[in-house]
């Protein structure tokens, strides 16, 4: 049975006798729950050893409450605990020299979803780095990551990093836990601070059905609005891409980040086209097309044709489903059908005015390029691949778990 990283931090009197007499912070979310169904803040702010003295949220808020991109949550005082909750997705986005002065150590509870989009692990960048500055300490009690170990995605570009893109040389999904990529970050950016990982006990993410997520050990629970389900990890290091799109990622539907569409397409002729342009890029999945009604967002009140990645049957290959390189060729096949489709969107994305959206989020522009242009998938895959190759062994030494 797997035992998280808070468990084995609130079992061990050991690691409890290092923080007593510390001031200690909690940076969490809705998911930040104990195996025994407490949230995170509940369990340590009611420990006795214990002297919570501050909390942070990331973005979406430490309850979750902030449904889409680019709201952001305020500062409050928490009406059980009488401390601070600061926000971290606000007025900043790394925590200010008077939120460090709140604290001696920050326990930091995130359930990632192993995509180098999701802000929580540039949120985790920016407390270590602040941390190094303050003389605090980090401690990362870690989860694990529901995307598993496989590796996809070109390596973030020089000149491309921002708060959807925390390092360059980092890939698209980079197979790590949130513990595993605070110690990354510390070697590869030689961050200056004092970490520790509290590692899981049991964790093996090689293993099936769940591939990284301990299916009927441990319940799903939204890390933030739209990560509804195990399948959205999945099909995210694809799926977020359509957010820099003028289609639909399905945001305003029960099934976000699984459900992919756009007025005027005929998907069984774009499913056909990416059958001739990338068939094995196609593989692990079931792709059903679909109609679907956003009730917000992109092309709310109309009736969107579409497709539903399906990853939860005996039809799905974790090995072989390779997400990132499906929701490409799925853009390159509309492009070839209907060649003035206006894919791309030009707006102000997570803080950024400047660089298009798509690129930002890919972190770089060799994807779009790749859709626009004439090249066959090979020439795609000869960009990724060599990248994808370069990470594993980058990545190795900082493996916790069974890879």
């Amino acid at each position: 049975m797997i035992q998280l990283g808070i468990d084995v931090l609130l079992s061990s009197p050991k690691l409890l006798a290092e923080l007593q007499g510390k001031r200690v912070a909690v940076l969490g979310h809705p998911a930040s729950m104990t195996g025994d169904f407490r949230h995170a803040l509940d369990a340590l702010a009611t420990n006795k050893n214990l002297k919570i003295t501050a909390a942070f949220g990331p973005q979406h808020g430490m309850h979750g409450e902030v449904q889409d991109n680019m709201q952001e949550t305020e500062d409050y005082i928490d009406p059980v605990y009488k401390i601070p909750v600061f926000s971290l997705y606000g007025e900043v986005r790394r925590p200010s020299a008077r939120m460090m002065e709140t604290f001696d150590v920050c326990l930091i509870d995130l359930q990632d979803v192993g995509t180098r989009i999701y802000t929580f692990l540039t949120t985790l960048l920016y407390v270590m780095e602040e941390a190094a500055k303050h003389k605090k300490s980090v401690w990362v009690l870690d989860r694990p990551n529901p995307a598993g170990r496989p590796v996809e995605g070109t390596l973030l570009r020089p000149g491309w990093v921002s708060f959807v893109g925390a390092a360059e040389g980092l890939p698209m999904r980079h197979g790590l836990t949130l513990g595993e990529a605070a110690l990354w970050f510390k070697k590869r950016l030689k961050i200056d601070c004092d970490l520790k990982i509290v590692k899981m006990e049991n964790y093996d993410p090689t293993k099936g059905p769940g591939y990284g997520w301990p299916l009927g050990e441990l319940t799903w629970v939204n890390p933030s609005p739209n990560a509804s389900t195990l399948s959205m990890a999945r099909a995210f290091p694809g799926t977020v891409l359509i957010e820099g799109t003028q289609l639909s990622e399905g945001r305003g539907t029960t099934r976000p980040l699984e459900t992919l569409g756009g007025p005027g397409l005929e998907m069984p002729r774009v499913l056909v086209t990416m059958q001739k342009i990338a068939p094995e890029w196609m593989k692990g999945c079931r792709l059903r097309p679909c109609h679907f009604l956003p009730t917000f967002q992109k092309h709310a009140g109309r009736i969107i044709p579409g497709f539903q990645i399906h990853v939860d049957d005996h039809a799905y290959n974790h090995e072989s489903f390779k997400p990132y390189r499906l929701v490409g060729l799925w853009l390159r096949a509309i492009r070839e059908l209907y060649p003035d489709y206006q894919i791309w969107r030009d707006f102000h994305y997570e803080y950024e005015k400047t660089r298009l959206a798509f690129d930002l989020i890919n972190g770089g522009p060799q994807l779009r390029e790749w859709v626009d242009g004439k090249g066959a998938a090979r020439d795609f895959d000869a960009i990724c691949v060599p990248d994808e190759k370069a990470w594993l062994e980058d990545r190795r030494e900082f493996l916790l778990y069974p890879a």
